[in-house]
């Protein structure tokens, strides 16, 4: 998709300040307001309550700082990084320690590991890795179209970030595993389940 042609936008509670969680429930907010959903899919990693894990900023305010401490598991698998995109509409990823916001970000997820970093892929992946699972993820093209891609079926994080490599994404992030969740009716995709915290949507004026 082209954000600079395309309406995209991370999403968490509603006006409610309640969790939007599913997809489907994304779906029928954004119906109520006038608003068709192209695309869905969960946009990061996420604690208790549907909170997501590390920076989420949402129309130009943070509402979860941004995680630089150390840890175990996906997320903290450094460098981990953010997804974001600026007030002008230019999507971009970086590494978490070259984030700066400067107040012209209007959406950012953070999350992690970064798949491929400057062209290459992350230096944990191995070729032939046995850690299987479905993957979600995000990467950004030369020309400043933005790639989502999910496995249909369990894939290593090698083989993953190699699909992502293989487009020409320069960057991308991994978002999640086998919790992730694809809505695509234009592909035959209409998964409308999944409890998350940020959701990323692109979406167009009903008609």
């Amino acid at each position: 998709m082209d954000p600079r042609r395309q309406p995209l936008a991370l999403y968490w509670r509603d006006e409610h300040q309640q969790p939007l969680r599913s997809l489907g429930r994304l779906n029928g907010w954004l119906a109520g307001q006038g608003q068709k959903l192209v695309f869905a899919t969960n946009g990061g990693m996420y604690r208790a309550g549907n909170v997501p894990v590390g920076l989420f900023i949402q129309a130009g305010k943070t509402l979860v700082p941004l995680d630089t401490a150390a840890g175990t598991g996906n997320f903290y698998l450094r460098p981990n990084g953010v997804f974001y995109l600026t007030a002008a509409g230019r999507a971009a990823i970086c590494r978490t320690q070259d984030f700066r916001a400067a107040g012209r970000i209007r959406y950012a997820t953070q999350s992690g590991p970064m798949l491929v970093i400057d062209g290459q892929l992350h230096p944990a992946f191995r070729a032939g890795s046995t850690n299987l699972n479905v993957r979600n993820g995000v990467g950004v093209l030369p020309d400043g179209r933005v790639v989502f891609a999910m496995s249909k079926q369990p894939i290593s994080f090698y083989d993953f970030a190699r699909y992502f490599q293989h487009l020409g994404c320069r960057q991308a992030l991994y978002l999640d595993g086998f919790v992730s969740r694809t809505y695509l009716p234009a592909q035959g995709w209409r998964q409308t389940d999944g409890d998350f915290g940020v959701i990323i949507g692109v979406t167009e004026p009903a008609r």
